[in-house]
């Protein structure tokens, strides 16, 4: 599938095969792809955390996602989490590969410009990070022949209980990922460009 194809015909799936079984190529596949997503000073904030056991899926579902049933029906399920202090951690190793001097400018660079703008900028661009990987995931996974749905309707604070997230890190969304049993709504429109595109600044109040 084209990518232009694939940015157009995603959409979001809420009840998938529950018998389906992806093989452990395709979800290795799915995940090597998701990481190649872009990510500031190549942090690669993102930390996935699979949520497999189906008795964990069922509590999720009843006790903190409304009884969202593609939370159990999914093929696979990625719960979105990032690293806030990545930029803080043995950041070297994601330049071993780049000449040395790029490497070195790079690591040198990355601590004094997160200090400088603080937890909340931190945060953000950890949160930042999970979004390009979310995407990407998904694009992924419909060029495989897989559908995709962003879940944000959920608990946050219960599940990150549930799984243990450490105090460093903050959660985001869950992706499901499967074979859909059913066609998606009708496409909502998209905003004409008029209405959201703006010339070097927005207009004078």
């Amino acid at each position: 599938m084209e990518l232009i194809d694939a940015i157009y015909q995603r959409r979001s799936i809420k009840h998938y095969d529950k018998n389906h079984v992806l093989t452990q190529d395709e979800e290795q596949k799915l995940l090597e792809a998701t990481i190649q997503a872009p990510s500031s000073f190549n942090i690669q904030h993102w930390r996935f955390v699979l949520l497999r056991d189906p008795d964990l899926r069922e509590r999720i579902r009843e006790e903190y996602a409304g009884g969202q049933a593609q939370i159990v029906e999914a093929s696979l399920l990625v719960l979105f989490t990032a690293d806030v202090n990545a930029w803080q951690k043995e950041t070297a190793k994601n330049w071993e590969n780049v000449p040395r001097e790029v490497a070195e400018s790079m690591v040198r660079g990355m601590v004094p410009f997160h200090e400088r703008r603080g937890e909340r900028f931190q945060r953000d661009e950890a949160q930042r990070s999970i979004g390009m990987a979310m995407q990407t995931l998904m694009l992924a996974a419909l060029d495989m022949g897989y559908q995709s749905c962003p879940i944000i309707g959920y608990d946050q604070e219960g599940v990150a209980k549930l799984i243990n997230l450490p105090e460093d890190h903050v959660i985001g969304p869950m992706v499901a990922i499967g074979k859909g049993l059913k066609e998606p709504w009708t496409k909502p429109n998209r905003l004409p460009l008029a209405d959201i595109v703006y010339e070097n600044a927005f207009e004078s109040p």
